[in-house]
């Protein structure tokens, strides 16, 4: 039903270079771009991710509570995009490692305009 999750951003050139390091963890790239918008993911696959300039020309402000979860096959895969996530100016949120024990592994960071996000496995429990 999701086809992608749009979170603002007050700098277009910084959020791109933020989510193209992101994406490529994905194995996908830019599927939609303009001026003021851009979506990275594949027309017809998994849902996407887009920054955006807000429409209504106001600043771009993070949701309490808004959260985006990316999922990926394991642990190590976790770990990877964390990492890039990171590198690439994000706050750390939590570190990459087991959450309860329902085998629910994930970090936590948020983007350069404040975005929370967690990239996340299912383990065996």
């Amino acid at each position: 039903m999701i086809g992608y999750v749009t979170l603002g951003t007050n700098d277009l050139p910084r959020a791109a270079a933020f989510y193209d390091a992101i994406a490529e963890h994905f194995d996908v790239g830019r599927m939609m771009e303009f001026e003021t918008f851009i979506a990275w993911g594949e027309m017809g696959g998994a849902p996407g991710i887009a920054a955006t300039l807000p429409f209504d020309g106001k600043e771009a402000t993070t949701g309490n509570g808004t959260m985006v979860a990316l999922q990926v096959d394991g642990p190590e895969a976790v770990q990877a995009v964390y990492d890039t996530a990171i590198a690439n100016g994000a706050a750390d949120e939590g570190a990459p490692g087991p959450r309860g024990d329902d085998g629910f592994y994930a970090g936590y960071f948020r983007d350069p305009d404040g975005n929370k996000l967690n990239v996340f496995c299912m383990t065996p429990v």
